[in-house]
């Protein structure tokens, strides 16, 4: 398949990585030289320089025959007219555009994309997908990640385990019995710094960091299960920008009451998010200010989320709402090089938008019999959700049967309507749906168990 991808940041460059690892013919467009450079030494990809939206631009990256466009610069006007060219211009399939500008997004131009006038197959918001990460954290107490897949039943979760942990130094075989109303499973573990997947006779030890399969009705109960955890009844958000705005007016539509207070810096954006919300208290003024978070009450909410636009500012207020005292704090950070700095400042969680877009994107481009993938930690692992083919080795087998390599794990199957948890004795069957957690180095013996090459359209 041919692909051309606009833009060579960050998004760009992991979405390169993935799909030419695949076996794709991609090419990348970017205006930087330098990006170009980087990209092409890297990965197995074509590289070209100069504006995307430009035909000849366009022309010199193969459009004539290009299956996808992904527009992901960082301008909404540039991909959404590189959109229009690489339509009425080289008649491009499949177009995807990231589109940043509420304005876009807005309910009163939806119909603006399903129309040749300006024919984008997928719109992309990193903004809303943010929120969403940001939401998930909040519904999952003493998580650090969260993702949902067959159709929103089943979750993953990144769960820390501390001293409280009622599950240390327990072999995971024995969690079955522990908890056998739960629908658990332990797919993967962080320690040191290195993820693998897990053993039976494995045990968990206090700094872990697992990631955990359970169905969607067993989201609040799992955490407390394997780690302490508490409600969030009170919750502070620090940048009232969209994201802030977005989790804010989801938190105010929720059943449960959230008492919720939101901390702006400019005080026109912090008048606009008063305008906008109903139950929310919107204080103007520094996020990293004592006095300020004391007024907030910092020090005795259930959850502090630290999403300006600034990486540096998201760190520290975290950093000073936990030293504050605050139960739960999450941080916005774009700069994956530092990622690596939230264990050590005692940083209970992380969003990181780049993560979230790439795989937002590979979602939607990847049809067929992989229905849905999801990029975890920095390209360590992916969660793998497909249709199970009547030519695939796993059909008719029983799980205990199939050799799955040692870093991937069965994590549910779903057989008609039902999602059910994977037990030695049963039986895969085709048209079975299932969702296996694999390390990145186990992926192409896990779609080669799937019988597939990942299949776009």
């Amino acid at each position: 398949m041919k692909i051309i991808i606009c833009g060579a940041g960050q998004v760009g460059w992991h979405i390169a990585r993935h799909l030419s690892g695949e076996r794709n013919d991609v090419t990348v467009i970017d205006t930087n030289a330098e990006l170009i450079r980087r990209a092409t030494d890297a990965l197995d990809v074509q590289g070209v320089t100069g504006f995307a939206s430009h035909p000849d631009v366009l022309d010199r990256a193969g459009a004539r025959d290009a299956d996808l466009i992904i527009a992901a610069t960082h301008s909404d006007e540039v991909n959404m007219v590189t959109c229009q060219v690489a339509h009425s211009v080289f008649q491009v399939p499949r177009k995807i555009a990231r589109l940043r500008s509420p304005a876009y997004l807005d309910a009163i131009w939806s119909d603006l994309y399903r129309t040749d006038h300006l024919p984008i197959d997928v719109v992309i918001s990193p903004e809303r997908e943010v929120a969403r990460s940001a939401l998930q954290r909040l519904s999952a107490p003493s998580t650090f990640d969260a993702e949902t897949f067959l159709t929103g039943r089943l979750q993953l979760l990144g769960i820390s385990l501390d001293l409280d942990s009622p599950v240390l130094n327990t072999p995971l075989r024995q969690l079955n019995e522990m908890f056998s109303s739960l629908s658990a499973i332990v797919a993967g573990v962080r320690r040191g710094g290195r993820l693998f997947a897990p053993e039976p006779g494995d045990q968990l030890f206090d700094g872990d960091q697992v990631y955990v399969f359970t169905l969607t009705e067993d989201v609040r109960r799992t955490p407390r299960s394997l780690a302490s955890a508490e409600e969030q009844e009170s919750v502070v958000i620090i940048g009232a920008g969209n994201v802030g705005l977005a989790v804010a007016q989801a938190l105010e539509a929720r059943p449960e009451r959230v008492r919720l207070k939101l901390i702006e810096r400019n005080r026109e954006r912090a008048e606009d998010a008063a305008d906008a919300l109903n139950r929310t208290i919107v204080l103007h003024g520094d996020g990293l200010s004592a006095e300020l978070l004391e007024e907030a009450a910092v020090p005795r909410a259930d959850a502090v989320l630290a999403i300006t636009d600034d990486d540096k500012t998201n760190i520290l207020a975290a950093v000073r709402a936990k030293q504050a005292g605050a139960g739960l704090v999450i941080s916005l950070v774009n700069d994956p090089t530092l990622m690596s700095l939230m264990e050590p400042l005692d940083i209970d969680a992380f969003i990181n938008p780049r993560a979230s877009t790439v795989s937002t994107i590979l979602r939607h481009i990847r049809h067929g019999r992989v229905r849905d993938i999801y990029s975890v930690g920095d390209a360590e692992a992916e969660v793998i959700e497909a249709q199970v083919l009547s030519t695939s080795p796993l059909a008719g087998r029983p799980i205990r049967d199939i050799e799955f390599p040692g870093g991937a794990l069965l994590g549910a199957v779903q057989k008609g309507e039902r999602v059910v948890k994977p037990t030695g004795d049963l039986r895969i069957e085709e048209g079975d749906i299932i969702v296996i957690f694999a390390l990145a180095a186990d992926i192409p013996e896990v779609e080669r168990l799937l019988q597939v090459s990942i299949d776009f359209f």
